[in-house]
């Protein structure tokens, strides 16, 4: 089995079949697993899973969890029932864009040695606008290096298409990120400090950016205490930031690197969607949480952070988003800062 594709589910039977709906692929080469995390809504989940093993033509496997895990525990126990060469992980709300699926199989046929591979993908806005997610402007083998590591970090927080070797994600397990809701960040710079890893410019997901709708599907665990469940508050916003460099301090005391120096300043750089998510709450909220971000992540390392403030406050989301989808689409990949 080439790949697996793992989704930790949580309250979201609709948009799960959505999900589960848009793979299309040569079915030889893929199995699909689903972990349900105890949420109000398992029966529907359960249902629709039930309904989809029964006329699907892809080996699927679905499994529900006794207690809610929480995410980063439920991303854990989905690589452990994995099968596939590779791991792919999918937020239960996002979905694959069509034909990309089987463009990337032959990718990863192509590059079996690597451990890690950032992927390309679109990012859905709530008016329904795609922005292009491209970081490089052709595929390139990223050997292991802490400026590697840095510059991966950050482009690979959101889950969907993340993808790993199995075997080196099983190898470095551990639950002491749980909680953290950034799992995938810890694996990141584990595999990638000792293997290659590679670039694909194939979009292979369509990413539901639901926190714009305010509707966050964590903290529900007890190991995601620290969260307000359902709301993305200035404290949540903070807290999950901060979680970045909880990851890249142990990172620095384990191998003796400097890599949270350089985490930070990239992040700055590439602020924008940490700052922009809070903007609208309001002006003054808005000015007191960039300040607040600011004290207790200390990524305003870079001008970058203070523009971002700046041009947030006096134009809005709005403008600022449609502004940059301009950008994205002339350059056709972000641009390097």
């Amino acid at each position: 089995m080439l790949l697996s594709i793992c989704i930790p589910s949580y309250n979201r039977p609709i948009e799960l079949l959505r999900l589960l709906e848009s793979v299309d692929c040569d079915s030889n080469k893929v199995e699909i697993i689903v972990c349900e995390d105890l949420a109000p809504k398992r029966s529907e989940v359960r249902e629709i899973a039930v309904k989809f093993k029964g006329i699907t033509s892809y080996k699927f496997k679905y499994f529900e969890n006794v207690e809610n895990l929480g995410y980063d525990a439920n991303i854990r126990k989905l690589i452990e029932l994995a099968d596939g060469d590779f791991i792919m992980f999918m937020g239960d709300d996002d979905r694959f864009f069509p034909g990309a699926l089987d463009q990337f199989l032959v990718f990863l046929e192509r590059n079996r040695g690597v451990g890690y591979v950032l992927r390309s993908y679109y990012g859905e806005h709530p008016d329904g606008t795609l922005e292009t997610f491209k970081y490089l402007s052709k595929e390139r083998i990223l050997s292991p290096s802490i400026e590697n590591c840095s510059f991966l970090f950050k482009r690979t927080v959101s889950i969907a298409g993340v993808t790993f070797k199995r075997t080196s994600a099983l190898a470095h397990a551990t639950n002491y990120f749980d909680g953290s809701l950034l799992y995938q960040l810890y694996l990141l710079l584990e595999i990638t400090f000792v293997e290659n890893s590679i670039y694909c410019d194939i979009p292979v997901a369509i990413v539901a950016q639901s926190f714009r709708d305010d509707k966050p599907h964590f903290g529900a665990s007890k190991n995601e205490s620290k969260f307000e469940p359902g709301k993305v508050t200035s404290a949540n916003s903070i807290a999950f930031t901060k979680g970045f460099f909880e990851i890249s301090s142990a990172f620095d005391l384990k191998y003796n690197t400097n890599i949270t120096k350089l985490i930070q300043l990239d992040l700055s750089k590439y602020s924008y969607p940490i700052l922009s998510i809070q903007r609208k709450n309001g002006f003054f909220h808005f000015l007191k949480y960039s300040y607040n971000l600011a004290k207790h992540t200390s990524i305003n390392r870079s001008w970058h952070y203070y523009f971002y403030c700046f041009v947030l406050l006096f134009l809005g989301e709005k403008i600022c988003d449609t502004a940059i989808i301009y950008i994205k689409n002339k350059v056709g990949f972000t641009p390097k800062l």
